[in-house]
């Protein structure tokens, strides 16, 4: 029987293994199709996030300028030695090299770790070219190992530097015999300048470092950053106006290799810009008089334009030197301006009872209640008694028949003690209020709100007690509760010398600007006769009153002297102290008012008088000598105010 054998020409098995192989096949390269053409752009980013890094390169602030445009604030170069590392590596390799050949015959439990050798390697290089620089400019620095290690983990990109803030004689021996080429440079950068040292310092403020800088306009978002350190204003105008004054940022892009070392060329470069300049309202000719004549006091001044509110001078004592706060602040710099109470800004956050300069608002008060007239006379025998208290004269000796005229230049205590009880509290607290006494002036600066118009409703919130008519005597001439800084006053005389009640200062440099900024004039509603015979009292304080020591020929000066007592702790034993206070406010001229001033001297002893006339005033005269030298103006010139002197 032959048997037949039958084959088939295929293998099922074989077909479904071609067929596994073959989708396994599509899907590789479907895959690989959509990673290659579809996901593109995604691997690109990759790569460059990878192998790209960005740097940011801060934009020198801006100038802050008088209002003459000389510079109070600008930009010197600082310069500095610096190492490029990216150009190091192949010396960083073959001293390691180097120092691993000599370790090798150490004890193995003895040898440094390869971090250790890396390290020391380093160093090795970076004090070789030190060593150049100390020949060169004769000093003897070291390298120190730990911070080159701090800037390779974090600032790889950015230069090392080897000698920060180069003398200009030391930048130029670098600058000759230092090659051109290699990794050993001289790197210029931006720092803040202050050509008059303490000037102005507390309205001008000062910068800090600033880690962040702006970078929206720069490409790189989502690399890597590295920044060089930026500034940020901290306090006074450098902060109020930091977003001006702050540069445009530039930044860089490198590619870098593995090891994260920079490979040239960049790929992208914008290049950062100067920051807007700043013009403000100070003078800084009458700035160094005011510091001069304040040199070795405590106190506050303010000088402010009368018909525009610009305030041409501002001094607070003691003060700093910004050159010392510049590119950085030491500990003991700090240390030492906080032992002497510089950072505090007393021209405007220092609060001082006005004194008998609050006898303008007294009398103000009284002429528009009704409670005087120009001619009410009032008998003074050298104190006034209050129920069954006796409040004394100021300087303790009757001044006998006085009119609104004689008790301002004699400064009458018992004049207006008659006054303001006749007015009453609340006339006295709402006249204050008319001259926005009770709030922040609004300038731009950081301003306290303490600043204080007690009145009956006051003292019955904060003390839980009635108020007195001793109150009321205290009140009105300027002694109590009440509590302004030497720029409200500055203000009050301002705004009393246009025959108005508001004046808005500011720091900005605005020709044809309302002395109110943005707020509405209110008049000072007193009749013409009231008015005259105020001012009139007010420039023979000078002429012939408390206020001898201010009198200028051919001047005419309107002002006010005050003497008052306040406490403060003392910050080194924490003590609360008794201190007086010397006021003296003034304008001028008096026919044609320019310019007013108000400044508050702390001192004296306790129980001794400290008259503004003889300690504040000799500092106002001082002033006002250099503003009319300066302007070169005359008594004689058009009044804008038709005030004529009383016979």
């Amino acid at each position: 029987m032959a048997i037949v054998e039958s084959r088939k020409s295929y293998d099922p098995r074989i077909l479904l293994f071609y067929a596994l192989l073959g989708l396994m096949l599509l899907v590789l390269t479907g895959g690989l199709a959509f990673r290659q053409l579809l996901r593109t752009d995604e691997y690109i980013e990759r790569e460059k996030v990878q192998n790209q890094r960005r740097v940011l390169i801060p934009g020198p602030r801006g100038n802050i300028t008088d209002h003459e445009g000389r510079v109070l604030v600008g930009n010197r170069a600082r310069f500095s030695a610096v190492l490029h590392l990216a150009e190091l590596r192949q010396e960083f390799r073959r001293q390691l090299i180097q120092i691993v050949r000599n370790y090798r015959q150490m004890d193995r439990e003895l040898r440094p770790t390869g971090r250790e050798l890396e390290s020391l390697a380093r160093a090795t290089v970076a004090q070789r070219y030190l060593d150049q620089v100390n020949r060169i400019l004769g000093r003897s620095d070291r390298v120190d190992p730990d911070a080159i290690d701090r800037h390779i983990g974090r600032e790889l990109l950015l230069p090392y530097t080897l000698v920060d803030d180069l003398s200009p004689t030391e930048y130029a021996r670098l600058l000759e015999q230092l090659p051109v080429q290699g990794p050993l440079q001289v790197y210029s950068s931006s720092v803040r300048s202050y050509p008059y040292g303490s000037a102005a310092a507390h309205a001008l403020g000062y910068i800090g470092a600033n880690e962040e800088l702006p970078a929206s306009d720069i490409e790189g978002e989502d690399l890597r950053t590295f920044h060089i350190r930026g500034t940020i204003g901290r306090d006074g105008l450098e902060k109020q106006f930091d977003d001006q004054l702050q540069g445009q940022t530039g930044g860089i892009i490198y590619r870098v290799d593995p090891a994260g070392f920079k490979i040239d060329p960049p790929l992208y470069r914008q290049k950062p810009q100067q920051g807007a300049d700043l013009m403000t309202s100070l003078d800084i000719d009458l700035q160094l008089v005011a510091d001069r004549a304040m040199q070795g006091l405590v106190g506050g001044l303010a000088a402010v334009d009368i018909a525009s509110g610009e305030v041409l001078a501002l001094v607070s004592k003691p003060d700093y030197d910004l050159n010392e706060l510049s590119p950085r602040m030491s500990r003991d710099t700090f240390k030492r301006i906080n032992d002497e109470g510089g950072w505090f800004n007393r021209a405007v956050n220092g609060l001082y009872p006005p004194g008998s300069t609050f006898k303008i608002v007294t009398a103000t008060a009284g002429l528009r209640s009704g409670a005087i007239t120009p001619t009410t006379q009032v008998t003074c025998n050298g104190y006034y008694q209050v129920g069954n208290r006796l409040f004394e004269c100021h300087d303790r000796h009757a001044h006998g028949q006085v009119d609104l005229r004689k008790a301002l230049a004699l400064s009458c205590n018992v004049y207006f003690y008659q006054t303001g009880l006749e007015s009453g509290a609340d006339a006295l607290a709402e006249e204050s209020r008319r001259f926005r006494l009770d709030r922040p002036t609004g300038i731009e600066l950081i301003e306290t709100r303490r600043m204080n118009v007690p009145d009956p409703a006051w003292k019955k919130k904060t003390e839980g007690a009635n108020w007195t008519p001793g109150d009321t005597a205290n009140l009105s001439i300027g002694q109590g509760a009440l509590q302004f800084s030497p720029l409200q006053m500055a203000c009050l005389v301002a705004s009393f010398a246009r025959r108005e009640t508001v004046t808005v200062p500011t720091l900005l440099h605005q020709p044809g600007r309302a002395p109110s900024g943005r707020e509405t004039a209110s008049p000072l509603a007193l009749p013409e006769a009231s008015y005259l015979a105020v001012v009139d009292g007010l420039e023979r304080v000078v002429q012939l009153g408390t206020a001898r020591t201010v009198r200028i020929d051919g001047v005419r000066i309107a002002g006010k002297t005050g003497t008052a007592q306040t406490t403060q702790r003392d910050a080194k034993t924490q003590r609360v102290e008794r201190i007086n206070i010397a006021w003296f406010v003034c304008f001028a001229p008096v026919e044609k008012p320019e310019v007013a001033i108000a400044i508050a001297l702390e001192g004296g002893e306790p129980d001794v008088e400290y008259g503004g006339g003889r300690y504040a005033g000799p500092v106002a005269k001082a002033v006002l000598q250099e503003y009319f030298a300066k302007t070169q103006r005359r008594v004689n010139a058009g009044p804008i105010f038709k005030i004529t002197p009383a016979p």
